[in-house]
């Protein structure tokens, strides 16, 4: 298997994707195929994605078969795939080279000048798209690599002819280090991943090495301690820095102007002036530091203050996070991505600020590493809510050598009760909710499928 991509895509025609719908994946199919290159895909189950591969003409095999990659002269694949995939065994027996997803991606990345890397423990996604937004209706026509869809470009990705890419960068398994972009947002730096990483010294450490990989401006959250460590000395290097945050110090400061609990007002101030006045529509006082962090990496690249803050006010979130899905019979359904209980807290204090009569939280816990390491900083998060509903744990990649379970975490929460099954949550749900309370599911894995079970059974 090929560990960089140096000269990857030199002499390449035909690339073959295993598992081309994933939100990782079909966006550098997207990008390839606009670039000239023949692309071809295999996946399992049909999805909107999938839908939007093949209305470029791009084939996909459904199921993964040996003979799908013949002809290729690269696959590309995800850390989810197994190495018995026929796939990839077939590409091995007929010399075929085969990459991560992730390497692939810092191939694409270097391929344009003006590249901008999103990096954080929260927040990625919606930034990501914030700085998609902008760049867009700024007309700077920027490609873009997004974790999730964003309704304002139809999609997860979007295929420009500038210099510039804004792409979400992962640390999970140091993905992001096969990147090096010209401009590196990093929002914060937390506790996370820890099945892999081990201590929050080694996610600083990692962090700290991508830091050091970009080349030309680090915008960074000024009021994070752990972030602030990750760039020390790189300014002796030769990056500019560049601060966001609320406190006085930072070179982009947001001073919240607005009155409403829900969607903070904020303007932006630069070296003490006032440059923009902004009107979030999503709510959140995290959201304001997620559009402060957006709004100082276009403006530092060019964007108006004026452009930035019109877009910023045309936002109107991204898949999955604290996503209205429906208000059947007075009842509103919302589903967020929010696994960690940074995240968590984030949007169930959000949520119980927003004047609904009961807030109902259906988490989903995700991993059982992480379940078992902040057990008792997830049973206090999800005490914020009225009402707290957990499914099982979702293993992901994971078995259960922790010997934990979601009753143990629904021991620790006063009135919290768990069910094994989705449908026993939205039977339950669902016949205890009244007009004019919320109900929001909560997971960073499949959770969502809980939310169109809870309205369909609201809407019968």
């Amino acid at each position: 298997m090929i560990e960089n991509y140096e000269h990857l895509l030199d002499n390449i025609k035909r690339i073959h994707f295993v598992g081309i719908g994933g939100s990782g994946m079909c966006p550098l199919a997207e990008i390839l195929h606009h670039e000239g290159y023949e692309i071809t895909g295999s996946d399992t189950a049909e999805s909107d994605t999938l839908e939007r591969i093949r209305s470029y003409g791009i084939p996909v095999t459904m199921g993964h078969f040996a003979e799908t990659v013949i002809g290729a002269d690269l696959v590309v694949y995800t850390a989810a795939v197994k190495s018995d995939n026929p796939e990839l065994v077939s590409a091995k027996e007929h010399h075929i080279p085969a990459v991560e997803r992730c390497i692939m991606l810092g191939a694409v990345v270097d391929k344009y000048k003006d590249s901008v890397a999103v990096c954080g423990t929260h927040g990625k996604t919606t930034t990501t798209s914030m700085i998609t937004q902008i760049f867009t209706m700024a007309d700077f026509d920027p490609t873009a690599v997004i974790g999730a869809k964003l309704p304002f470009i139809g999609g997860n990705s979007r295929v420009g002819k500038s210099d510039i890419i804004v792409c979400e960068a992962c640390e999970y398994v140091d993905s992001f280090l096969h990147i090096y972009p010209a401009v590196t947002v990093i929002l914060n730096v937390d506790e996370d991943h820890l099945d892999y990483f081990g201590t929050l010294d080694r996610i600083k450490e990692s962090f700290t090495k991508f830091a050091g990989q970009t080349s030309d401006i680090l915008v960074v959250n000024g009021d994070d301690e752990n972030t602030m460590f990750c760039i020390d000395g790189m300014a002796e290097k030769g990056k500019r820095i560049v601060t966001f945050g609320f406190g006085e110090g930072n070179d982009f400061r947001a001073e919240i102007t607005g009155e409403s609990s829900v969607c903070d007002s904020f303007d932006i101030i630069r070296s003490g002036q006032r440059i923009a006045s902004v009107k979030l529509a999503v709510p959140g006082t995290f959201n304001v530091m997620n559009a402060l962090a957006a709004a100082a990496a276009t403006i530092t690249m060019g964007v108006s203050p004026e452009a930035a803050a019109e877009a910023l006010g045309a936002f109107r979130g991204a898949h999955r996070r604290f996503e209205i899905l429906g208000n059947p019979g007075g009842i509103t359904v919302a589903d967020d991505f929010a696994h960690h209980p940074t995240e968590l807290r984030a949007t169930l204090t959000t949520a119980m600020s927003m004047g609904y009569q009961n807030v109902w939280a259906v988490f989903q816990p995700h991993t059982f590493s992480r379940t078992y390491t902040f057990l008792s900083e997830f049973a206090e998060v999800l005490s914020i809510p009225d009402h707290c509903i957990l499914s099982e744990i979702l293993p992901v990649r994971e078995t259960n050598i922790y010997n934990i379970y979601s009753k143990d975490l629904a021991e620790k929460i006063d009135g919290c009760v768990w069910f094994e099954t989705f449908d026993e949550i939205a039977d339950y749900v669902t016949q205890k909710a009244q007009p004019g309370d919320l109900i929001i599911t909560i997971g960073g894995g499949n959770v969502y499928m809980c939310a169109h079970k809870i309205l369909d059974r609201l809407n019968p």
